[in-house]
């Protein structure tokens, strides 16, 4: 830990905080330890949330509710956490079990937790204005910078229905996990027939990723 201490300038009140912010539920399980690093990641979620929602307040006087919170989902969204971690170098530090199987998508879903949960931990051994300069220069940046993470292919395939009258409609295929930490599969059909699966950590996602496999087969823009 002593070199991610340093590339973040953290003197640690408590190391072990950053020990769990790391360790996946495979790696604790196989190596018998009480912890992992879902409740930091609840924290940190939270915090994420509040301190992006402020930040956008602030450059955006005149946006409505409506606007700040597409804006917000952008900035938070999995593919954005998983961008954050791997140009901090966040997911050289992750402890998971190799010989558990995990597949791509859920290796990139725990590249994405660990952003979240590194936060929470930082919040506990730092504090908050620690925390805040923590994501100034990467998400603050991005915000700043317009980076374009979500796209809502939910919408806009909702608009193609619309005009060729044609009804959009999801079905849930799978859902596995622990209730804190559930992964969903959703196909979305097209006048009953199927187009697309998505996978994600909500339906609302997995809907999306769906919806963007529809839209690459209808050709309906470069997806």
């Amino acid at each position: 830990m002593k070199s991610l201490f340093e590339k973040f300038d953290i003197i640690p009140n408590n190391e072990q905080l950053y020990e769990i912010a790391f360790t996946h539920s495979s790696y604790g399980t196989s190596n018998n330890l009480n912890y992992n690093y879902e409740r930091l990641e609840f924290l940190g979620d939270s915090i994420l949330s509040m301190l992006v929602s402020e930040y956008l307040y602030k450059k955006y006087p005149k946006y409505e509710e409506g606007n700040l919170t597409k804006l917000r989902s952008n900035y938070v969204c999995q593919a954005a956490l998983i961008y954050y971690s791997e140009e901090l170098g966040l997911n050289n530090y992750i402890k998971y079990d190799l010989n558990e199987g995990l597949t791509q998508n859920e290796i990139l879903s725990i590249t994405a937790d660990i952003f979240e949960s590194f936060l929470g931990a930082i919040f506990l051994d730092q504090g908050i204005v620690f925390a805040k300069r923590y994501i100034l220069k990467i998400i603050f940046k991005s915000i700043d910078d317009k980076k374009i993470f979500f796209y809502d292919y939910k919408s806009h395939i909702k608009e193609y229905g619309d005009y060729e009258s044609i009804e959009i409609s999801y079905q849930l295929l799978d859902e596995k996990g622990l209730p804190h930490d559930k992964t969903f599969t959703m196909s979305i059909l097209l006048n009953g027939v199927e187009y697309g699966m998505g996978i994600g950590k909500t339906k609302k996602e997995a809907e999306q990723h769906a919806a963007s496999e529809a839209m690459r087969k209808l050709g309906l823009g470069d997806f």
